[in-house]
């Protein structure tokens, strides 16, 4: 799989079936000749993995790499597909802000019906994945309930291990996998059981289980006092990215016992807060789990914490921090939220769900900042397109089908204040 990708970097992540050195073999597309070689050694007790960091690349550059065992390319070329991805651009101060799309999805289930429950199967359709590769974003950004840990995994790293491993394999993800860079979160069916909290006593076996499988730049808020979670931070282009760990430093909003609700936790509110004030990205897109803007107490919507959800939203207001955007899963039904502030700031909530999984219609459904005619109450994907000239961008929201045909889009402009 193609994880981060930044000007100078890059990652691989690779998985094989037993311990052993791998290679990794790129050049850059109008260079064959030229091979830089990496190789690195998989491991784990569960399941072997690694993360190839490919480093010293030049900025806005198209590469090729193949992969392969140590062991087969001592006697001959690697076997297989060439792969490509291409650099970002060093583009300040010296052209517009490149343009770039950003695919994004959640609640992805893949069936295996020994461990599934009996009955109907609750994924399909997955030549989704097949489709949205086929648009050809430069990333894709997967927003929770990525796997759907089973009752038979919860209570083993072995269980835990084995469902990546199971969903990792699907034949018509490959093609996403290998050629577009790949960052995600994590919500509850990632993180352990349903609608589980940072009570959860194995949290630590499924935090290092994403470590391992997903491939973004960093995970968790360095510091000695939150070093754990998955939060993190990148730029792609112009537009910066906050992914947000709704699960580790969660208290239900329901607990008698004298605890403080909380969904983020304090210490990554007060990051989120003073990361937002800091970026000067004309967009600002913040993903997490469950809907942010939604009104409706149901579930697992951030209204059930009404006072963070209050905080959060009186320092956008209050820093004058424009362009923000929330991006989320988990509802089994994509809709669209905005909110429109007392200092004319507007606030996005956009709600991709499901990929795979079974979906559901809450059209009737209360949502008093719904926009209308984004319910879409079927498996789905979105992309986001950001063009146009610097102090002029543009967002395209556009949301497709399981097939890959257009439901809707929405143009969103670069606020001016």
């Amino acid at each position: 799989m193609l994880g981060y990708v930044d000007m100078r970097e890059a990652c691989i992540w690779v998985h094989s079936a037993t311990p052993e050195k791998v290679v990794v073999k790129i050049h850059k597309k109008n260079e064959p000749k030229l091979v830089t070689t990496y190789t690195k050694e998989t491991a784990g007790e569960y399941s072997a993995t690694a993360h190839v960091v490919l480093s010293n690349l030049e900025p806005g550059t198209t590469y090729e790499y193949v992969i392969g065992p140590e062991r087969q390319i001592a006697t001959e070329s690697i076997k297989g597909g060439v792969y490509t991805f291409t650099t970002q651009p060093l583009w300040q101060y010296r052209t517009d802000p490149p343009n770039f799309t950003i695919a994004t999805g959640s609640c992805a289930f893949i069936n295996e019906t020994a461990y599934d429950r009996p009955g109907e199967p609750y994924g399909g359709d997955y030549e989704i994945f097949q489709h949205l590769a086929a648009k050809q974003p430069d990333a894709m950004l997967w927003l929770g309930d990525n796997i759907y840990l089973r009752e038979v995994d919860f209570a083993s790293k072995a269980g835990i291990y084995h469902r990546y491993e199971h969903c990792r394999f699907l034949p018509e993800l490959q093609n996403l996998m290998h050629n577009v860079a790949n960052y995600a979160i994590w919500d509850d069916h990632d993180f352990g059981p349903n609608d589980s909290d940072g009570s959860y006593i194995h949290k630590d076996w499924t935090l290092e289980a994403f470590k391992n499988y997903w491939a973004n730049p960093s995970y968790g808020l360095p510091g000695a006092c939150i070093d754990n979670g998955i939060t993190t931070q990148f730029a792609w282009g112009d537009i910066d990215f906050f992914l947000l760990d709704n699960r580790y430093f969660r208290v239900s909003h329901d607990l008698k016992n004298g605890a403080n609700p909380t969904i983020l936790g304090e210490q990554q509110i007060n990051w989120l807060i003073e990361a937002l004030k800091f970026s000067k990205a004309p967009f600002k897109l913040i993903t997490m789990g469950g809907q942010f803007l939604c009104t409706n107490k149901i579930y697992e919507t951030y209204a059930n914490w009404t006072t963070e959800r209050e905080r959060i939203l009186e320092a956008i207001e209050a820093n004058n921090i424009t362009g923000v955007i929330f991006l989320s899963g988990d509802r089994h039904c994509g809709e669209l939220s905005e909110l429109k502030l007392n200092s004319g700031n507007v606030i996005y909530d956009l709600t991709v769900s499901p990929l795979t999984s079974k979906a559901y219609d809450m059209s009737k459904e209360k949502n008093d900042l719904r926009v209308e005619g984004t319910i879409v109450p079927q498996k789905h994907f979105a992309t986001l397109g950001f063009t146009g000239e610097k102090g002029k961008r543009m967002l395209t929201i556009t949301v497709f089908d399981s097939g890959g045909n257009l439901i809707y889009d929405k143009k969103i402009k670069q606020p001016t204040n």
